[in-house]
């Protein structure tokens, strides 16, 4: 028997293609040790290059490892020890079957179908099946009020806005997953806005007119049907964002409707923006206003297409080993079936989008104009809780950690375990979750981010339960009767949701 060698090298966090027990042994031990090597020398030969800006210093790096990536032996049938296991054991007929499967996910790519498995998760049916009626619409949004589940609530209604690039019920997804149903399961008046998905007759919406129709005027409707009341406003991605610049338009006027800020994965300052700013420079700022003038929007593939490169291991090689090597089917869950259920962005606030906030970043600059004037984040009063994820290639939680001084108010900053859209969905009970939180108040010292890490220690378990009792403390003591809300339009999640 060949002795174990200690490895020399081993996978960066979150790569687990060489996890299987296979690997391990030789010559695949070999391999991995190879390509590995292989990696962090083309990484240190792409960084730190004098001369060269760091925007196309990591976009000949980001490329590299695109490239490294396709030729892992992870991919290659002979060389992944997993698939020659399986190929010995079936005689071959995971090939014939992994052929099948190929063949019938093209198909269902041309015909603009979704995933296989994506048909058992129905909104309204399997998920998003929180009880609620949509109590209000408009020609962007419908906004839904969940019932309430218990005989008294919080006095201060919560009000959530997801981002316009993604349906809403990434928030409700399956009953042991919603969020929402967890906050009306603590006695919280829920409203949550759910986008229209826009076409190409939506192409002069601009990014002021998703705050106007979207943010106001679901805030609007709320206090129309809780007056009285202030409001805790919840963000998240790109729902985040516009929210903060309402909030911030808001503070200016002297409106005090706010009773607490909240923002999910959300970025204020776009300096660091991360991987996704390797799409976003001026040259392809001209490509992606072109074939968005073309259109009237830029469409769901596209944009889905750019995420996915992001996480090629995760999204596109993992699933063709399992999927067409192995030939086998991963299983369809409610997040899977939800990422492929996308929506469009129109021309103009996708354009405006970008240019103002990735390229120029006029927000954290405080040269963000609504109605003429700044919307300035240093005028916010209501406290803020926000929350980043450790593996976010979205919204890197450094950079949406950088709220904190941009903001005068009192900061509570929470980092989750997870990615963008897992980090954000951590129900109790579910395993290896942990997290890290810290307030800041007005007249404390701002940490950097890497020395408040090192000071806030891990915690075991779901950072809903963080918020909620959060969310508590910033509301009256008082509980009140549920509010009740005459003649609803119709049972959520409504209609805007089902369209494609």
């Amino acid at each position: 028997m060949t002795p174990e060698i200690a490895a020399c090298i081993e996978p960066l966090a979150g790569d687990t293609r060489f996890v299987a027990e296979g690997w391990r042994k030789q010559p695949f031990c070999f391999l991995v040790q190879a390509f590995l090597l292989n990696q962090q020398w083309w990484h240190n030969v792409t960084h730190e290059v004098p001369g060269v800006s760091p925007h196309h210093e990591d976009v000949v790096s980001f490329a590299t490892r695109q490239w490294l990536d396709i030729f892992s032996p992870s991919n290659i049938p002979w060389l992944n020890p997993s698939v020659i296991e399986r190929t010995r054991a079936t005689g071959g007929v995971n090939f014939m079957r992994g052929f099948s499967n190929f063949q019938a996910d093209m198909a269902r790519l041309a015909s603009h179908q979704l995933p296989v498995g994506a048909e058992a998760f129905v909104p309204g049916r399997d998920v998003a099946v929180t009880p609620g009626k949509v109590v209000y619409r408009n020609d962007l949004i419908e906004l839904i009020q969940y019932a309430p589940t218990t005989k008294t609530v919080f006095a201060e209604p919560v009000l959530i806005v997801p981002a316009w690039i993604m349906k809403f019920y990434i928030l409700d997804l399956s009953p042991e997953n919603s969020l929402v149903r967890y906050l009306v399961e603590k006695g919280h008046t829920v409203f949550c806005v759910s986008w229209r998905n826009p076409d190409a007759r939506d192409r002069d919406l601009r990014l002021d007119d998703y705050r106007r129709k979207g943010v106001v005027a679901a805030l609007d409707a709320i206090k129309a049907f809780v007056p009285d009341e202030r409001i805790h406003a919840t963000g998240y991605c790109l729902g985040g964002t516009l929210l903060s610049i309402a909030a911030a338009d808001m503070a200016r006027t002297g409106d005090e409707s706010l009773a607490s800020l909240t923002l999910l994965a959300a970025q204020t300052d776009f300096s660091e923006p991360g991987e996704l700013a390797l799409f976003i420079d001026h040259s392809q700022m001209h490509f992606l206003e072109s074939m968005m003038w073309d259109k009237g929007y830029l469409s769901a593939d596209q944009m889905a297409g750019a995420f996915e490169l992001l996480h090629t291991n995760d999204l596109v090689w993992s699933r063709m080993v399992y999927d067409y090597l192995v030939g086998e089917r991963r299983p369809m869950s409610d997040l899977m079936a939800w990422n492929a259920d996308t929506t469009r962005m129109p021309y103009k606030m996708h354009a405006e989008y970008l240019q103002r906030l990735y390229l120029d970043n006029e927000l954290a600059a405080g040269r963000f104009l609504v109605d003429g004037r700044p919307a300035d984040l240093q005028n916010i009063r209501a406290p803020m809780f926000i929350v980043g994820a450790e593996r976010d290639h979205v919204a890197p939680w450094r950079s949406v950690y950088t709220i904190h001084y941009h903001a005068d108010t009192e900061i509570t900053f929470l980092l989750t375990s997870g990615g963008h859209n897992a980090g954000i969905i951590s129900e109790p009970g579910h395993p290896h979750r942990h997290y890290r939180m810290a307030v800041k108040h007005e007249a404390d010292l701002c940490l950097g981010p890497d020395e408040w890490v090192t000071r806030a220690k891990p915690i075991d378990g779901s950072w809903w339960i963080e918020w909620t009792q959060w969310l508590e403390a910033h509301s009256t003591p008082n509980r009140v009767t549920p509010p009740k809300i005459d003649a609803p339009i119709e049972d959520a999640p409504g209609t805007y949701v089902f369209q494609r």
